[in-house]
């Protein structure tokens, strides 16, 4: 199921949960500054293990999570497992807690990438890498960057996603995936591509018309004219 997802695009993704009705069209999807650095490493796709940063203040004792008792998390949740992070400082973004180092270590872990609405840093070396980042800010400096807490539900992109939620996201952006689903959706993509590619071709074909349009309109999509 998640080798079929990484072959679908996140708007084919969104366009199949459709299909289902079970949710709001305006639903499950994070705001559009959140997209992949890396559109050539494909969508990324796994299992959300949560967490909250902070970069602005320095540590407060007592505040600043076990990196250790992270790991031990982070390993708990089913692979692949995609880090996604909230960062707390307003404005966000203010230290990077991705980079190079960190790519390393949670790629070691078993996690293809990380979503945050956070910063990221040292795009080359991680590109190479094949980790993936989808973040809504670059910054050159960590800051004070520490992660606060782990493993409870988080607000990233206007999205509450809680851990062990199925993610997808590529350039596009950033999309939860209902379990109840998941495995249904690489049929549901190809039924609405059915049905677009048919729009196309007409739309390309040297006999279009408005009226022939409007007949495989009403013939795919009854009740949307």
């Amino acid at each position: 199921m998640i080798d079929a997802l990484k072959k679908i695009s996140s708007p084919s993704v969104a366009n199949a949960i459709e299909t289902f009705n079970v949710r709001p069209r305006n639903q499950g999807n994070m705001s559009s500054e959140i997209r992949t650095l890396f559109p050539e490493l494909g969508p990324l796709v796994g299992y959300a293990v949560t967490a909250v940063i902070r970069a602005e203040p320095q540590p407060l004792e007592g505040h600043r999570a076990s990196t250790f008792g992270w790991w031990d998390y982070v390993l708990s949740i089913p692979a692949p497992r995609v880090i996604v992070v909230h960062d707390l400082d307003e404005p966000r973004g203010q230290g990077a807690q991705w980079g190079e180092v960190q790519a390393n270590i949670h790629r070691a872990l078993g996690c293809p990438g990380v979503i945050t609405d956070g910063s990221v840093r040292d795009l080359d070396e991680v590109r190479a890498l094949g980790f993936q980042f989808a973040a809504a800010h670059i910054s050159v400096s960590h800051a004070y960057v520490h992660m606060v807490d782990f493993g409870l539900p988080i607000k990233v992109g206007g999205l509450w996603v809680k851990p062990g939620d199925l993610v997808h996201a590529d350039q596009h952006g950033a999309v939860t995936v209902p379990a109840e689903i998941a495995p249904r959706i690489p049929e549901a993509v190809a039924k609405v591509e059915a049905d677009e590619r048919k729009i196309i071709s007409l739309c390309q074909s040297p006999t279009f018309s408005a009226d022939a349009l409007k007949g495989l309109y009403k013939q795919i999509r009854p009740g949307t004219y």
